[in-house]
């Protein structure tokens, strides 16, 4: 397995580790899940940067990235909603994940047809502002401001994973053509 795939596996193993910090009540398990949220960010961003320079591109690669952004994402937002401090809409959570859902069947649908559907920049923005926005979630800042930036990290969210979701289906519109 070259290095990205292997960052990506790290990446997928750290989402329960991240799960049980933020769920379980100890002395600074804000920090600890937070510390483990960015370490699981900084690996998306290397093993897409390590597979793109040094052309690793692999079948596993292009699977496995996207689903573990995702289940690092819907994780952080499912366990947003476990503490009602984080003010996390439960509407908002449906959609993104809907959003998640829908994406990952399309991909399903292209792949039968042969087709790959990148990501593209405005699901890279998406997903980029979601972790963003759950960091912020994570370390739970008190300060009016952070909650009003909070606010609006959760509701930019909530615009891109539409525009995104729009983006997509538009663009690859033909891979739902003859679907019975």
């Amino acid at each position: 397995m070259n290095l990205p795939n292997s960052l990506t596996v790290l990446r997928v193993v750290m989402i329960p580790l991240f799960v049980i910090a933020m769920l379980l009540d100890f002395p600074q398990s804000d920090f600890v899940a937070g510390g483990i949220f960015i370490a699981a960010c900084i690996t998306d961003f290397f093993d897409g940067f390590l597979a793109r320079k040094y052309n690793q591109i692999t079948t596993f690669g292009k699977f496995m990235d996207p689903l573990a952004d995702k289940l690092l994402v819907c994780a952080a937002l499912i366990c947003f909603l476990v503490d009602r401090a984080d003010e996390m809409p439960a509407w908002v959570v449906i959609i993104i994940i809907s959003r998640e859902f829908i994406i990952s069947g399309f991909r399903l649908v292209a792949a039968e047809k042969g087709v790959t559907i990148s990501a593209s920049w405005w699901g890279k923005i998406k997903t980029t502002v979601q972790m963003l926005m759950s960091l912020l979630l994570i370390f739970n800042f008190q300060h009016p401001v952070f909650r009003i930036i909070d606010r609006v990290m959760i509701y930019l969210a909530l615009v891109l994973t539409v525009i995104s979701l729009a983006d997509y289906i538009i663009k690859n519109r033909g891979v739902m053509k003859d679907i019975r």
